[in-house]
C-alpha cells in the first residue's frame, strides 16, 4: 500500500475510534452547523416563495405550479447527482452549492424592489432545487468520513434532529419576517443562511479519498448511472429496501396535505390550528431522530425498520377517524417519529455497506427510484380524499403501509445487521 493510502486509512481509523461526543468533534461540529443552516434556509423558502406568488396573483394553482416545477427539477437532478458527487471534491461541491443558492435567492429581493417578477421564481426555484439535490447527495457521502462507520446512525440521528428543529423554526421565522417586511425579505434571510453555511463548511476537513476510491476518469456518465442502479439491484438488502420504500413514498408523500384537509375541511379548524399540529408533529421528528441510535443498537436494523414502518401505517390508518385536535397532533407526532427512525436507519445502512467510490451514485439512484412516482401518489391520495373522504382513504393507505412493513419480514431486511 502506498504511503498516501496508508495515511488516509490511519486518519479514517482515528476518526472512527474517536470516543468524544459528536458535538465536541471540530469537523463534525462545523458540518452539523452548516447542514442545519442549509435546512433552515430551505424551510424559509418553503414559506416565502409561495407567499410571493400568492400575493402577486392570488392563485393557489400558480403556487402549485411553482411547487411542481421545483419538484420535477429535484427528481431530474437526483438522476445525475451521484455521478457528479463521486467525480469531484465533495467539500468544494458543498460550498459551491451553498454559494450558488445564496446568489440565486439573493436575486429575488433585489429584483422585487422594482415590482413582482414571477418569471424569476420559475427560474430560481428549479435551479435551487437541483443544486439542493447535489448538496443532499454530497452531504450523505461525507458523513461516514467524518465520524466513522460505527457512529453513523448516531450522527445521522443528531443531524436529522437539528434539521427537524430548523424545519420548525424556519417557517415560523419566515412567517414573521413576511408579516413584518414582506416575503421578499424572508427570501433575503434565506440567502444569508446559505452564506453562513458555506463559511462553516470552509472550516471542515474531510478525509481525502485514496486513489482506489475515485471514479476512473475514462468512464462515461451513462456507465456511471448504470453502475449505481446495478449495485442497488445486486445487493439483496438495498434492493428490497428501495422497492418497499418506493411503494411507501407513493402512499405517504401526501400525508401532510391529508392532515391539513382533515383539520380544516372535516373538523373546521383554522390555519393556526394547522400550524400547531404540524409543530407538534415536528417534535415527533426530533424525538425519533434522538431515539434511532439506541433503538438500532438494541434491536438491530431489521426489527427497527420493520417495526417503526408498521407503526407508521397504523398511525396513518387511524388519522381520518380522529375528531379532536390533540388526538390528531399526537398521531401525527407518532407517525413522524417513526418515519424519522426508519428513514435514518435506512440511510445509515446504505452509507455503511456501500463502497466509497459508489456512495454518491448509489444514493442518487436510490432517491430517484424511491421518489420518482411519489408526486403521482400524492395527487391520487388527495384527489381520493376529496372525493371519498379522509377516513376511508387514510385507512386504506395506512393498511397498505403496514403490509409493506410486514413484507419486509419476507426479505433480507429481516436479518440485516445489528450495528
Amino acid at each position: 500500500m502506498a504511503y498516501g493510502a496508508r495515511r488516509v486509512a490511519r486518519a479514517g481509523q482515528r476518526r472512527a475510534s474517536d470516543g468524544r461526543p459528536l458535538w465536541r468533534q471540530r469537523d463534525f461540529g462545523f458540518f452539523w452547523l452548516a447542514q442545519t443552516l442549509s435546512v433552515l434556509g430551505d424551510s424559509f423558502s418553503l414559506i416565502a416563495l409561495p407567499l410571493l406568488v400568492l400575493r402577486a396573483t392570488g392563485s393557489v394553482a400558480r403556487m402549485g405550479l411553482l411547487t411542481g416545477v421545483g419538484g420535477a427539477a429535484m427528481v431530474l437532478a437526483a438522476v445525475f447527482a451521484g455521478v457528479v458527487v463521486d467525480r469531484v471534491d465533495r467539500r468544494r461541491l458543498l460550498i459551491a452549492c451553498d454559494l450558488v443558492r445564496m446568489v440565486l435567492y439573493g436575486l429575488v429581493p433585489l429584483v422585487w424592489l422594482a415590482g413582482p417578477q414571477l418569471w424569476l421564481l420559475y427560474v430560481v426555484l428549479p435551479l435551487c432545487e437541483a443544486v439542493g439535490m447535489l448538496f443532499a447527495v454530497g452531504y450523505v457521502t461525507v458523513v461516514r468520513g467524518l465520524v466513522g462507520t460505527g457512529r453513523l446512525t448516531e450522527a445521522n440521528g443528531r443531524l436529522n434532529a437539528t434539521a427537524a428543529a430548523a424545519g420548525v423554526l424556519g417557517p415560523l421565522g419566515a412567517g414573521l419576517v413576511a408579516a413584518w417586511t414582506g416575503p421578499a425579505d424572508a427570501v433575503a434571510v434565506d440567502a444569508a443562511s446559505y452564506a453562513v453555511s458555506a463559511g462553516c463548511l470552509f472550516f471542515v476537513r474531510l478525509r481525502e479519498r485514496a486513489g482506489d476510491e475515485r471514479v476512473p476518469k475514462d468512464t462515461s456518465v451513462g456507465r456511471d448511472l448504470r453502475t449505481g442502479i446495478a449495485y442497488l439491484v445486486r445487493h439483496p438488502v438495498l434492493r428490497s429496501l428501495t422497492g418497499l420504500l418506493s411503494l411507501f413514498s407513493f402512499l405517504t408523500l401526501g400525508i401532510n396535505d391529508l392532515v391539513i384537509y382533515h383539520l380544516q375541511h372535516d373538523l373546521g379548524h383554522d390555519d393556526g390550528t394547522v400550524g400547531t399540529v404540524l409543530a407538534v408533529g415536528a417534535v415527533g421528528t426530533i424525538t425519533g431522530a434522538l431515539l434511532v441510535a439506541p433503538l438500532r443498537r438494541r434491536l438491530g436494523f431489521g426489527p427497527t425498520w420493520i417495526g417503526t414502518t408498521a407503526v407508521c401505517g397504523l398511525a396513518f390508518a387511524g388519522l381520518g377517524r380522529l375528531h379532536t385536535v390533540p388526538a390528531v397532533a399526537f398521531v401525527t407526532a407518532v407517525y413522524l417519529a417513526c418515519v424519522g427512525v426508519a428513514g435514518t436507519c435506512s440511510m445509515s445502512l446504505r452509507q455503511e455497506i456501500t463502497p466509497e467510490p459508489l456512495l454518491g451514485r448509489v444514493t442518487s439512484a436510490h432517491w430517484t427510484l424511491q421518489y420518482s412516482t411519489a408526486p403521482v401518489g400524492a395527487a391520487v391520495l388527495t384527489w381520493a380524499a376529496e372525493r371519498h373522504g379522509t377516513a376511508p382513504v387514510a385507512a386504506a393507505a395506512g393498511v397498505c403501509c403496514t403490509l409493506i412493513a410486514l413484507a419486509g419480514l419476507c426479505t433480507p431486511i429481516r436479518g440485516a445487521g445489528r450495528t
